[in-house]
């Protein structure tokens, strides 16, 4: 490890230079206007893996965006491992908001800024530049490793699962090692071991073929947006649980260990609620904050329409109403079944005065591993080689499908290896990576390949 170590540390600014490069390109999957700009990053990714040293990088069409994929299996008897990420970023609206531009990466104050800095580029990078070391300085790896980095995770992973389940044996793998995820706070580094599953629902309501006169017509007609809110209001009650019949019936309840282990992390609500900007916290009655976020299931309106927004008055009752709405689901909620609740309880309570249609826009499964399997355990090792500390143990309150396709189609234990910080902004204005975890992170990979390699 002498040889790798030191050639991480001797690259370190040739590191961000490639860094800075690869964030320059606008690869925002969700924009059209881009989509020649998300290909152009997809062969720049392709390019950076045969520069490292990787085999049989090639680039699968979809109907989408490129998926990048890449090997090195010439470790026998050894233990296969695919490393995931992706390559594709937010859209970096609103940019008026941003200090320097968000595709001209600027390093201040020991930080990156830019979009993809965090989310995923940074992260994905560190990879790639262990795989270069080992490669470079030894001329092989320890065992055998895969690579598939995708251009869509930021509008779904649209065409990432039949993916997965076409290519399994070309996929095949142990684990799957996955650094599209964050570290607790800053210099502590962190291992989560489960993430909540997700529905998410638009509602459309049409009461009128068009906007109606509220004078003349006040009164005699059903007003969309004031149904929308009746029915969004009845959807909580006042000590924040959802009451849509059911939901709560498979809940994991938080064991002894983990809710001791929660309460020892360096967390204060106050600073919470500072950083945030909130007048108070709240939230599902009984459950401290971190409870709320990593092992309760929650419901949350994503957006409102209706009627008129403009300056000034216009009196009108609106011909529609439409919201958009999210659950965050635990262990062990079923997706499909949550989706099939809401979607009858919508229509239990939506009035005959007006046509009411539920579209389904995703449906994921929440994931937990177990903190005691051979590959977290390597991982925790790595983790403490490179930031000088033993990680905790966290879960994300966010949710990624991909993780539970891994498992289920790959057979693989799936460990989250992030260096990035929910205080990176990644879907804000001013998105960052600290270089000093971008540099640990990089020798942390390179250890971690060593560490499986014991694993028998």
């Amino acid at each position: 490890m002498n040889a790798v170590g030191r050639y991480i540390h001797d690259n370190r600014d040739r590191y961000v230079r490639e860094l800075t490069a690869y964030l320059a390109i606008p690869s925002v999957s969700a924009v059209p206007e881009h989509r020649d700009d998300v290909r152009r990053c997809a062969e720049w990714t392709a390019d950076s893996l045969r520069r490292a040293g990787l085999e049989h990088v090639r680039l699968f069409e979809t109907p989408g965006h490129p998926i990048v994929y890449a090997d090195w299996l010439h470790a026998p008897d050894a233990t296969t491992i695919l490393c995931y990420g992706h390559y594709d970023v937010q859209p970096p609206d609103p940019v008026e908001l941003w200090e320097s531009p968000p595709f001209e990466a600027t390093v201040r104050d020991g930080r990156i800024y830019a979009r993809g800095a965090s989310d995923d580029k940074g992260q994905l990078f560190i990879h790639v530049k262990a795989i270069e070391a080992h490669l470079s300085q030894l001329g092989r790896l320890p065992i055998n490793v895969r690579v598939l980095v995708e251009g869509e995770e930021e509008i779904g992973g649209t065409h990432l699962a039949d993916f997965v389940r076409d290519h399994r044996e070309l996929l095949a793998s142990s684990a799957v090692i996955d650094s599209d995820s964050a570290m607790f706070a800053p210099g502590v580094p962190s291992i989560p071991y489960g993430m909540r599953g997700l529905v998410y629902f638009q509602l459309d309501l049409r009461g009128t073929t068009g906007d109606l006169h509220s004078g003349s017509f006040g009164g005699a007609v059903a007003n969309p947006a004031g149904v929308l809110a009746d029915m969004l209001s009845r959807l909580k009650d006042q000590d924040g649980r959802v009451t849509i019949p059911g939901f709560y019936d498979d809940v994991r309840s938080l064991g002894d260990a983990e809710q001791s282990a929660f309460a020892a992390l360096p967390f204060d609500d106050e600073a919470f609620r500072r950083s945030l900007g909130a007048p108070r916290l709240c939230g599902e009655a009984g459950y401290t904050t971190l409870e709320r976020l990593w092992t309760r299931p929650t419901l949350d309106v994503n957006g409102l329409l209706s009627g008129f927004t403009g300056v000034g008055a216009k009196t009108v009752i609106p011909a529609v109403a439409m919201a958009k709405l999210s659950m965050r689901l635990v262990p062990d909620q079923n997706a499909e079944g949550i989706a099939r609740q809401f979607e009858a309880h919508i229509r239990a309570v939506a009035p005959t005065t007006m046509d009411v249609t539920v579209t389904r826009l995703a449906c994921g499964d929440p994931w937990l591993a177990g903190v005691d399997d051979p590959f977290v355990r390597a991982a925790c090792r790595a983790l403490e080689y490179g930031f000088g500390k033993a990680p905790v143990f966290t879960r994300e309150g966010g949710s990624n499908s991909i993780t539970t396709i891994f498992e289920e189609t790959l057979g693989a234990t799936v460990v989250m290896f992030g260096i990035g910080l929910p205080s990176d902004n990644p879907h804000a204005p001013n998105e960052h990576l600290a270089l000093d975890s971008f540099q640990r992170g990089i020798l942390a990979a390179a250890r971690l390949y060593d560490e499986i390699a014991t694993i028998r």
